[in-house]
């Protein structure tokens, strides 16, 4: 925190920069909204650039059309550029379009940007037991000691005895609202926390990989070496405490049985009611999904650089191997030359010429391999009792009030469009829902299903996510012999 390194990051850092920028209110809420609120890890610069083109097109209704004059993907790669810092572009495998993602130096302000706010609630008593119960941990954990080892498991065994004691008793200790709430801010905060922690690793591993591609670009000694200190490298990185602790998360996170707690003791919070009068966002319920997309995002990062890595090593191979064998052509053109005119003398110097010993007894005698032990046995049929509910969880979509919804809005003019009906009507089953129109739309000869035309239709999921579909433009068209009346009870035309 000394005067001339603060001031060499007011000028470099790019999450300073962000917060000096004259856009910064535009960049901040469009970032946030876009990549921090849905845990957006990638995003495509067409999807990117429609989403800045609807802020921009609010933004210029409300404060004037001069207000950002620019298009949105000249925003976007000014963002993207060095100078600014705050978005990654990049190209992957099999995609000719830009892929963006918010950079963590960029989340670093805006994380800081959202604690400036006035919050409602603290959790101070959440915090001091968490300390406690880790110091609790880390000194019994790294006591060497056994007899005292032993004294503090006997000691913490007495104390859950007794507590079991007090509630068969009938004295049941439960927290009181404001600490269930202090504890559920302290849950929310650390999960979010963790969600911009994989941004940060993310972005350790790339630098890694940058620093190895420019020394491999520089080196000068042999492959060998350059290969040692390339894993070196590697395995510093995976055996640091970042690394342990990183992959220590994902191994945990990928247990079964820790996905299935996870979700089971999420839900039972939220079901408490002094958290459902907070309102809390839906999102909660599935955090540890959200973690394990970043986790797996970082460890395609990974093994994607990795293989990146391999075929330069494989390009600077073939190149040594073609210096090689151009050395080897200009041996043969010399002695080619000089094969009419031998020189005289002494012209070549061998080392070492004792003959190489090769003693058979040294080669290790033969082992055959283990043959396994297959069991043919059929397998035995189970006695547990397990619940065919999830069989019969089906949603049924009534095709008739849909037909009855289409007639209705055939009533009023000639032809209509699903997206005015869906408009009018909106999705109550979701995609179940969109594909029974289209049946209804390919079984009917008067209707139009047109490829050549894309239309976005949205709805809402049961849990309040917004959902979008790109489909082929399907529009209804009422025929001559149709124009009947509709039986208003039955929903079907007469």
């Amino acid at each position: 925190m000394d005067f001339q390194t603060l001031e060499s990051m007011r000028a470099t850092h790019p999450a300073w920069r962000l917060l000096r920028a004259d856009l910064a209110p535009l960049i901040a809420s469009f970032l946030d909204r876009v990549f921090l609120k849905p845990n957006a890890r990638q995003m495509s610069e067409s999807d990117l650039a429609r989403h800045l083109d609807d802020d921009l097109f609010s933004l210029r209704r409300e404060l004037g059309e001069d207000r950002f004059p620019r298009e949105a993907r000249a925003y976007l790669d000014e963002w993207a550029s060095d100078k600014s810092g705050w978005l990654r572009k990049r190209y992957v495998a099999g995609n000719d379009e830009a892929q963006f993602d918010i950079t963590p130096a960029a989340e670093v302000a805006l994380t800081w940007l959202s604690s400036l706010g006035r919050r409602s609630f603290i959790s101070t008593e959440s915090r001091l037991r968490t300390v406690f119960d880790l110091l609790r941990d880390l000194i019994n954990d790294t006591e060497p000691d056994r007899d005292a080892r032993t004294a503090g498991l006997r000691r913490r065994r007495a104390e859950i005895d007794a507590e079991i004691a007090r509630i068969a008793t009938g004295d049941v200790p439960l927290l009181d609202d404001a600490a269930v709430r202090d504890r559920f801010h302290l849950i929310v905060e650390t999960a979010q926390s963790l969600l911009s922690d994989f941004r940060a690793v993310e972005q350790n591993f790339r630098v890694l990989d940058r620093d190895a591609r420019i020394k491999i670009s520089s080196w000068e000694g042999s492959k060998g070496d350059l290969l040692e200190c390339i894993f070196g490298d590697r395995d510093a990185i995976a055996e640091s405490d970042q690394g342990r602790s990183f992959r220590a998360f994902y191994d945990l996170l990928m247990s079964t049985d820790r996905q299935d707690e996870l979700t089971l003791l999420l839900e039972r919070m939220l079901a408490l009611d002094p958290i459902k009068a907070l309102r809390p966002d839906r999102r909660i319920r599935r955090v540890h999904f959200d973690w394990l997309t970043a986790a797996e995002a970082t460890q395609r990062t990974v093994a994607k650089l990795s293989g990146e890595l391999r075929r330069y090593l494989d390009d600077k191979a073939w190149l040594e191997n073609r210096r090689i064998i151009r050395l080897l052509r200009d041996i043969e053109v010399r002695a080619a030359e000089v094969s009419d005119r031998p020189p005289t003398g002494d012209f070549m110097e061998l080392d070492d010429m004792a003959p190489a010993i090769a003693l058979p007894m040294d080669r290790p005698l033969f082992s055959p391999p283990h043959k396994p032990d297959l069991d043919d046995r059929p397998p035995t049929t189970g006695d547990d009792d397990i619940s065919a509910d999830a069989l019969f969880d089906i949603v049924h979509v009534d095709k008739r009030r849909l037909q009855a919804q289409i007639w209705r809005a055939l009533q009023r003019q000639d032809q209509i469009a699903l997206a005015d009906i869906v408009a009018e009507y909106p999705l109550e089953r979701g995609l179940a829902e969109l594909v029974a129109y289209l049946s209804i739309a390919s079984d009917d000869s008067n209707s139009v299903i047109d490829d050549q035309l894309k239309t976005r239709i949205g709805w809402v999921d049961d849990e309040g996510t917004t959902r979008q579909a790109t489909m082929p433009r399907v529009v209804f068209v009422r025929s001559s012999a149709a124009g009947g009346n509709i039986d208003t009870e039955e929903g079907t035309p007469r």
